[in-house]
């Protein structure tokens, strides 16, 4: 059996269709909406990081503590000095050096020497007193400007072998006070010796304060645990 080659198949006639256009890449202009977007996009990216990086270094001026400053004591420029710090968000919180030191601020809480002095530790009016207290026996090395103290009173009415009456027991002046100051002659601190406190004590217990001073007794002070404000 033979085979009959196959007949070629009939050529496609044009029909009328459009023939396929290339598309070329063409390099975007200075109008490309696009290449003006990316631009701006760039711009702001790199101003942001400048800004970040600018705050972040820059230092303001603030006061901080020149030696403690204690409650009911006048805030004074002798009392302060100028540092150069970076707080960020936190710079509100401070007294600023970079404006005239306000009048007629006291100090409100105890701050400690070299520390910030923050806004909230200031105020028009602390109701507490400045007592100077003597004190004739040692102290302890413990007691300084800034430390917290309790103020008891022990008096001097001794035992009587007739009538057996016991001596009267300390009782307590006031608690919390804070020592403003502390006036001693050298090695009076630690050994017995004439020791003069100034210690900050409330208005309402200033007259048991001022009553037991000049009793026949002798006033005690007896640091607070931890006691440091």
């Amino acid at each position: 059996m033979t085979y009959a080659p196959a007949a070629p198949a009939p050529a496609v006639r044009d029909q009328g269709l459009p023939e396929p256009v290339a598309t070329r890449l063409r390099r975007p202009g200075w109008r490309d909406p696009r290449l003006v977007t990316g631009l701006v996009i760039v711009a702001l990216s790199v101003a942001c990081g400048s800004w970040v990086v600018s705050a972040a270094s820059r230092t303001v001026p603030v006061f901080v503590a020149d030696g403690a400053l204690t409650p009911g004591a006048p805030l004074t420029v002798d009392s302060l000095r100028t540092v150069d710090v970076r707080l960020g968000s936190g710079t509100g919180r401070y007294l600023s050096a970079a404006e005239p030191l306000p009048a007629d601020l006291v100090v409100l809480r105890v701050v400690d020497d070299g520390e910030l002095v923050p806004l909230t530790a200031l105020g028009a009016d602390a109701a507490v007193r400045s007592v100077a207290v003597p004190v004739a026996s040692g102290l302890s090395d413990r007691i300084r400007a800034g430390v917290v103290v309790d103020l008891w009173f022990v008096p001097d009415a001794p035992v009587s072998p007739e009538t057996g009456a016991a001596r009267p027991e300390p009782v307590t002046l006031a608690e919390d006070v804070v020592v403003e100051q502390v006036d001693a002659q050298d090695g009076a601190i630690v050994v017995d010796g004439t020791v003069t406190l100034h210690v900050l004590v409330p208005e309402d217990a200033l007259p048991t304060v001022l009553a037991a001073l000049s009793d026949n007794g002798t006033v005690a002070v007896v640091p607070v645990a931890g006691g440091v404000r």
